[in-house]
């Protein structure tokens, strides 16, 4: 068995000492048997290091360590994960050659690591003399854990399993959504040097993006700050406090509004076991639960290989164990580099796949444009009732959820006026504040179907307090594609979620129309002004006119 730790230096006789460690039993009411503290103890003072080792529950010794004589480094504990309990299910005793009591650094691993229990053994002429243990606690406070009054090591009374089951049970009724869900747990994190409300309303639509990608929000977390953490993004103390925090909530994700560096995604997930994610990650998670097509499985896939590859770092991005021979350029390449060559390999793939799909899109444009219809595609900000409003204009019945980019692939339809004149009417994605470059690029293909519309149907949602962001990011994004020149028909959508005085304002502000997507009875003025810019050519005060300069 592999002793861990810092072992340079000690004689072979010494390791063999404490390779005979794990043969050892402790009982499970028991934090450590006499025999093996006075075993480990010996050792300890003989090497002059600290020893630790990391027990079970059942009583089983997992890892021995050694460390230096003031601290003690732990090693990766992937064998035994947190997932979503509240303890790791295994308890941590190590010897501390001065007597001296439970160090800061003890007491922070115990709550980042959420071991059952924390012990130091003090040593007095080679045998075990103060015991100093800590454990969790489940309730919420400045510390995460209690630290129990010194006793002499042979007085030790404490039923170990029996306590450490009552801390689970009580962690439990303190957090029952966490116990009972199946889904993820998150902690929605903001850091920024923008005012607080500009912070609250990002975080607002992060938890929105979580709720559609099926990840509950325990938490939200504001930081402002002057400058940001080049390496953290905030303060590395603030960081391991918000980390204890996440994981006393049993929380199993960190989700950050800015947008993480490669280093910076690195240096957080080092200091804990939670997943941590961005924006964009997030982004490109719900992109791939509800992509359906298949132009919009490989866009997606696209977009979150060349997210992934700057991020490879060897540490559970193993794509396959192949080192050698076929699909490997010697045995001499480093793992990481064979992964980040299939990545770039694979995002070689798609891009000829893609550019085979999109020639097949052309094709549908090129008919579609000899067939004279007129063309209206209808854009947004994500969730404003799109699909909603392309059903109930051509009476189909694409797929509708009050979700955030709950459609992804265009769909297209048929739009028959009374004088016996067809439209043809396009739902496009949904666009959302600061887009994802990946994804803009990946469904530029996609979006590139707006260029052959004769006019844009602009939604928004009016009863978003945000509403005036949403225009704006979208005629952003429109400008970046270059259709921005566009006639363009400004439709305030979900009116009857909003007072009436308001929404004459709104409407008389932007000299817009107004609808309720889901009532096809108030359509009256969006299909007159349709029906005179497009069937009949005739100029319509409710479109911006690209010729106006409007």
């Amino acid at each position: 068995m592999l002793v861990y730790g810092n072992t340079q230096g000690i004689r072979k006789k010494n390791v063999s000492a404490l390779e005979k460690i794990y043969r050892r039993k402790v009982h499970p009411e028991k934090i450590i048997s006499q025999e093996l503290a006075r075993y480990l103890t010996e050792q300890s003072a003989e090497i002059n290091r600290q020893i630790g080792v990391l027990i079970t529950r059942s009583g089983a010794v997992s890892h021995v360590i050694v460390g230096d004589a003031g601290s003690i480094f732990l090693p990766e504990l992937s064998d035994y994960p947190i997932g979503k309990k509240y303890l790791r299910g295994l308890r941590f005793v190590h010897t501390h050659l001065k007597n001296e009591p439970l160090t800061h650094d003890d007491l922070t691993d115990l709550a980042l690591l959420r071991f059952d229990y924390i012990a130091a053994i003090g040593i007095r002429d080679t045998l075990p003399d103060r015991f100093y243990t800590a454990h969790l606690t489940a309730e919420a406070g400045d510390k995460p854990y209690e630290v129990n009054p010194v006793v002499n090591f042979y007085n030790e009374t404490v039923d170990f399993l029996a306590h450490v089951t009552a801390i689970e049970e009580e962690m439990g009724r303190q957090h029952p959504e966490t116990a009972n869900a199946a889904s993820e747990k998150a902690i929605i994190i903001a850091v920024s040097p923008a005012q607080k409300h500009e912070m609250e309303e990002a975080l607002d639509e992060l938890r929105e993006l979580c709720a559609s990608s099926g990840i509950a929000v325990v938490d939200r977390v504001i930081q402002r700050t002057k400058t940001i953490n080049p390496r953290y993004l905030l303060g590395s103390g603030r960081l391991k406090e918000l980390i204890i925090d996440a994981l006393a909530k049993g929380a199993t994700l960190l989700v950050f509004n800015e947008n993480l560096s490669p280093s910076q995604t690195l240096s957080v997930t080092e200091l804990t076991e939670i997943k941590v994610i961005d924006r964009t990650a997030l982004i490109l998670d719900i992109f791939a639960r509800r992509a359906m097509s298949r132009d919009g499985k490989v866009q997606v896939e696209l977009a979150q290989l060349k997210y992934r590859l700057p991020r490879l770092t060897g540490k559970g991005t193993a794509m396959s164990r192949l080192t050698g021979g076929i699909g490997g350029r010697g045995p001499g390449e480093m793992k990481l580099e064979i992964d980040r060559r299939r990545v770039r390999d694979k995002i070689n793939l798609l891009e000829k796949e893609l550019e085979k799909l999109s020639k097949a899109r052309m094709q549908r444009r090129a008919r579609r444009s000899n067939s004279m219809l007129p063309i209206v595609s209808i854009v947004g900000y994500t969730n404003a009732g799109k699909s909603t409003l392309l059903n109930n204009l051509t009476e189909s019945a694409t797929f509708v959820e009050d979700k955030m980019f709950a459609t992804l692939d265009t769909s297209t339809r048929r739009l028959r006026f009374p004088e016996e004149r067809d439209v043809i009417i396009t739902d496009t994605v949904g666009f959302i504040k600061d887009l994802p470059r990946d994804l803009v690029t990946a469904f530029k293909a996609t979006l590139e179907e707006l260029e052959d519309a004769d006019c844009l149907i602009h939604l928004v949602d009016a009863s978003n307090p945000r509403f005036e962001q949403h225009i704006k990011s979208v005629e952003t994004i429109l400008k970046e594609l270059g259709i921005d020149g566009k006639p363009t028909l400004l439709v305030f959508n979900k009116t009857d979620k909003i007072h009436e005085d308001e929404l004459e304002d709104i409407l008389r502000r932007y000299g817009a129309a107004g609808i309720s997507a889901i009532n096809p009875s108030t359509f009256g003025d969006v299909l007159e002004a349709l029906k005179e810019r497009v069937i009949f050519g005739r100029p319509h005060k409710l479109f911006k006119e690209a010729v106006s300069g409007v």
